[in-house]
């Protein structure tokens, strides 16, 4: 707990930014985040994370380089930041915290391949149905327009599949 900081932070803050080293991960005790590339000045989410889930840079965590994705508050939040070299050696010296780890990204790799499955394969609607199904907490918290975006829909077809 001595490498941990507790945060006050508010809605719509980076807390990782594509370009920069950020040399922090943050737990969320509270509130929502989501993660976005920009492609072609669009901004598109690839994920969510609320309370229980850790949110940090892979690329600077387990390869050195600056971020190519964004990481910002949707929600004022409440978060414990702890220095990527500090988390680092956690996972390199306790059992326990590297099995939390392991377990973090195994899930995360899940989530990850269910999420292209369902683009690549099922219709809108399907793949609409299966992130409520497996988001129900999302749908309640987050603007619709990112929804669209991860579910890889425009806003007016989201939109039509909500009313329905």
């Amino acid at each position: 707990m001595e490498k941990v900081t507790r945060m006050d932070v508010s809605k719509r803050t980076l807390l990782v930014k594509v370009g920069e080293k950020c040399g922090y991960a943050y737990f969320l005790e509270k509130g929502m985040t989501r993660s976005f590339w920009i492609v072609n000045g669009e901004e598109i989410t690839t994920s969510f994370s609320s309370e229980g889930d850790i949110v940090f840079s892979m690329d600077e965590l387990y390869y050195g380089k600056i971020s190519e994705e964004n990481v910002e508050t949707l929600e004022d939040a409440v978060v414990y930041r702890i220095h990527l070299a500090d988390l680092q050696e956690l996972f390199r010296t306790n059992i326990e915290m590297a099995n939390w780890g392991r377990i973090i990204h195994q899930n995360e790799y899940r989530r990850l391949h269910t999420s292209h499955r369902d683009r690549l394969t099922l219709p809108a609607a399907e793949r609409y149905e299966a992130f409520r199904r497996q988001f129900p907490q999302i749908c309640q918290r987050v603007q619709l327009g990112y929804i669209a975006s991860y579910l890889g829909i425009t806003l007016p077809t989201l939109s039509r599949l909500r009313a329905k």
